[in-house]
């Protein structure tokens, strides 16, 4: 199955800045996000972003907001985004089918979330280097957990690659300019 861009969503969990200082590749998974959410919003595909409970973990870091300024923000107090009945209901009727899920903590909130995203039918895709813990680890053991029911691990690049589809044309021209070439000698960590 491959992810399409009309039937795409991108979510992105808890990247917040009290948090991040004590994530294990914190940075990596916001430049990352950011960078995946800012051409998925030039494609005209949502993104959102979730707060677990900002009054006492702050709200999303900043250059994620600076990179997503279209992005849908939701404040949320179950780990499970999809919990969430308001979050749920409006997934629903955006009907886009296929999650593209990050965040922090990859073993709590993105963990949880993806499951539910399971049980409500949604295709996931894990987008790992956009996806941490504080214990690298439990990052680890959770991607294996969603993957062994039915999540699908994912880069940022095969997700770019198969929202463009071809060369051929305008989008990808416009991606390849202000997203894909800056991106190319990036190093990553997986």
């Amino acid at each position: 199955m491959r992810i399409r861009r009309e039937n795409s969503l991108m979510l992105i969990v808890d990247l917040q800045s009290r948090l991040l200082s004590v994530i294990d590749g914190g940075d990596q998974a916001v430049n990352e996000a950011a960078w995946l959410g800012a051409l998925a919003s030039d494609l005209d595909i949502p993104v959102w972003l979730t707060e677990q409970y900002p009054e006492g973990l702050g709200h999303s870091d900043p250059r994620l907001l600076e990179a997503l300024p279209q992005a849908r923000c939701w404040a949320k107090t179950h780990f499970g985004a999809h919990d969430e009945p308001t979050l749920a209901r409006a997934l629903a009727e955006s009907e886009r089918h296929q999650v593209i899920l990050c965040g922090a903590e990859a073993h709590i909130c993105v963990m949880q979330t993806a499951l539910g995203l399971l049980e409500a039918k949604y295709e996931v895709y894990w987008l790992v280097e956009a996806t941490a813990s504080r214990r690298r680890e439990e990052a680890k053991l959770a991607m294996e957990r969603v993957a062994s029911a039915g999540v699908v691990a994912v880069s940022a690049d095969m997700v770019a690659y198969e929202w463009l589809q071809r060369c051929d044309d305008a989008s990808f021209k416009r991606a390849h300019q202000n997203f894909l070439k800056v991106r190319s000698a990036r190093p990553l960590r997986f």
